[in-house]
């Protein structure tokens, strides 16, 4: 049996920030579990082609990353997670906006070409995408508290203290013992999936299956280019599509860096599922083809990240559900014996920005301030 006095269940944004907010109160006895091979969560970064990043010495610069899951986030709405990113010394640019966009519509023969317009508040990027958060969060955790590849099978609790069965790859089972585990999966995640024992509320447990997660029923499409060639036509790297199979792009590239379009699918999970990825991309090139020119058949390298195949995102009901951001759920069970040992700190139980990567920060940082006082009164 091993003893901790804090669990983080989830490794994404939520559970790594946690884990440094506790690390800064002087609490180091606990312990951060990920289900996946690596941290990260829904935060997704590609490398630029032609690096493994197996061999430190070929390793893609921090400019080189492109993102597969969340990309935007808005400093002056949300402010929390603009200073942690200040303190943290990430670079931040804003989404290049300037020229025209393209336009497809049904019955309106080619694409159109209209002027483009600049979002307010500025949408902000991050150089080396959000991928460059979650490393430099994990870099400032202490390594041995982090376990990687260990999947939360199992949460009993006798009102003083919470037992967690963790299981590997190979079917490894290990138990934790803590006095409060911080959920730091997407609630409809964590019901789904984790049998809890005594069985959660039931009016609690419908609030977390009833919270659709955000990106759960998302993919993205990134093609990698030489350089931004639609800038030189004028053009932004925007469009909007009715016959897809993306419906909105965008510029992905990086400022001194590789040069890029990303965008949404419009095909609904289900229906993405049953299409081969391959076929799935050459639909996409097609369609930048026909938005950009024939330069934009020419990319170095595409990729697809859909999130409804995700185990440890999706849930088949997410395959679904209205993929937009949720109203946050009850973040605490307050009935016996869950009381006081459990809290949700996962994106979708933020108050003011449920789903963003600004949630994240939010949720976490209100579940460690929730802890109980016997634990702030020992750290």
């Amino acid at each position: 049996m091993n003893t901790d006095r804090i669990a983080i269940i989830g490794a994404g944004l939520s559970g790594l920030y946690a884990a440094y907010l506790l690390e800064q109160k002087g609490i180091r006895d606990y312990v951060l579990i990920e289900a996946r091979d690596a941290p990260g969560g829904r935060i997704a970064s590609f490398p630029a082609p032609g690096f493994t990043g197996d061999d430190p010495e070929t390793k893609p610069e921090p400019v080189n990353g492109f993102d597969l899951g969340p990309t935007w986030f808005w400093p002056d709405l949300q402010p929390q997670l603009g200073r942690l990113i200040e303190c943290l010394g990430l670079e931040r640019f804003q989404q290049h906006e300037t020229g025209d966009m393209m336009v497809e519509r049904p019955a309106a023969g080619s694409a159109m070409r209209v002027p483009g317009h600049v979002n307010f508040p500025t949408s902000m990027r991050l150089v080396g995408g959000m991928g460059a958060l979650i490393e430099l969060l994990r870099q400032r955790l202490d390594a041995p508290r982090m376990l990687t590849g260990e999947v939360v099978r199992r949460m009993r609790c006798d009102g003083q203290q919470v037992e967690l069965d963790t299981e590997d790859a190979g079917g490894r089972v290990t138990r934790w013992r803590v006095e409060h585990a911080l959920v730091a999966l997407p609630p409809r995640l964590a019901e789904a999936t984790i049998e809890f024992s005594p069985a959660l509320p039931q009016d609690l447990a419908r609030q977390w299956r009833a919270t659709a997660t955000w990106m759960a029923a998302h993919a993205k499409y990134i093609a990698i280019y030489d350089s931004p060639f639609w800038r030189q036509q004028g053009l932004s790297g925007e469009a909007r599509s009715a016959l897809g199979p993306l419906v909105e792009i965008h510029d992905a590239s990086m400022p001194g860096g590789g040069a890029a379009l990303f965008g949404f699918f419009g095909l609904p999970a289900q229906l993405r599922q049953c299409v081969p990825e391959a076929l799935l991309r050459q639909h996409c090139r097609s369609q930048l083809v026909r938005l950009f020119g024939a330069q934009a058949s020419a990319c170095k390298a595409d990729f697809i990240k859909d999130w409804s195949r995700e185990p440890f995102t999706a849930t088949s009901a997410d395959l679904v559900s209205d993929p937009g951001h949720a109203r946050a759920p009850a973040s605490m069970v307050e009935e016996a014996p869950w009381s006081g040992r459990m809290t949700g700190i996962a994106s979708e139980w933020s108050p003011q920005f449920p789903g963003y990567v600004a949630g994240a920060i939010e949720a976490a940082s209100l579940g460690v301030q929730a802890l109980p006082r016997f634990l702030r009164r020992r750290g």
